[in-house]
C-alpha cells in the first residue's frame, strides 16, 4: 500500500474531519467522536493553530488513513513558542497497528524540530507513547491543573524534541482556553 505523509491542504479539512469523528466514535462513543470534530475545528481557528504541523496520511487513492495534529500551546502563558501538544491523533480503524500513527508522530518530530519547537505535551495511554519518547510530564515539573481529570499521573507526557528542552519549563496544564473542553 503506498501511503503520502503531508501537511493539510484545502481539500482535506473536511474528511479529515470525518475521519477523526468516525474513529472517536468507533473506539469510544457518537459525543467523543463530536467533540474531537469541534476541538480540531476550535483549533484550526485559533492562534495556536499551525498548518504545516497538521498532518495527513493518505493511501495510494488519495484518501486520508492518518491524522494528527501538533499545535501551539502555553502553561500558565509561558512557553507557546517552544511547546505543542499533540491531539487529537486517528487512525482509520481497520487500518490501525500498520505503524501509520508511528510514521505521522516520527514525522512530526522532526518537522517541529526543524520549526525550532522544544517539546511537545500529550494526554494518552503510556503505553502509545513511551515507544515514542514521551516520558510522564511530572517528572519534568509539568503537572496537570485541578481541572484535568487524569486515570493516571502518567497520561500526562512530555517529549523532548533535543536533550534540556524542559529544563527551564514548569507549572500546571489547563485546556481551559479550548472552548470545546469547557463544555464537557
Amino acid at each position: 500500500m503506498e501511503r503520502n505523509i503531508k501537511s493539510m491542504e484545502e481539500r482535506y479539512l473536511l474528511p479529515s474531519l470525518d475521519l477523526i469523528e468516525n474513529v472517536f466514535t468507533e473506539y469510544d462513543n457518537p459525543e467523543e467522536g463530536k467533540m474531537v470534530r469541534r476541538l480540531v475545528q476550535e483549533i484550526r481557528a485559533k492562534k495556536y493553530y499551525i498548518p504545516e504541523l497538521e498532518l495527513i496520511m493518505t493511501n495510494e487513492n488519495d484518501e486520508i488513513i492518518g491524522y494528527a495534529m501538533f499545535s501551539r500551546f502555553h502553561i500558565e502563558g509561558r512557553y507557546e513558542d517552544e511547546l505543542l501538544i499533540l491531539t487529537p491523533v486517528a487512525v482509520k480503524t481497520e487500518l490501525q497497528r500498520q505503524h501509520i500513527s508511528k510514521d505521522l508522530l516520527e514525522y512530526g518530530f522532526i518537522k517541529a524540530k526543524e520549526m525550532n519547537f522544544k517539546a511537545i505535551l500529550v494526554e494518552g495511554n503510556p503505553q502509545n507513547y513511551n515507544p515514542r519518547g514521551f516520558q510522564p510530564s511530572y517528572k519534568y515539573g509539568i503537572k496537570a491543573g485541578p481541572n484535568i481529570k487524569l486515570p493516571h499521573p502518567d497520561c500526562l507526557m512530555i517529549k523532548e524534541l533535543e536533550q534540556g528542552a524542559t529544563d527551564n519549563m514548569s507549572g500546571l496544564v489547563d485546556y481551559s482556553f479550548y472552548q470545546t473542553l469547557r463544555e464537557e
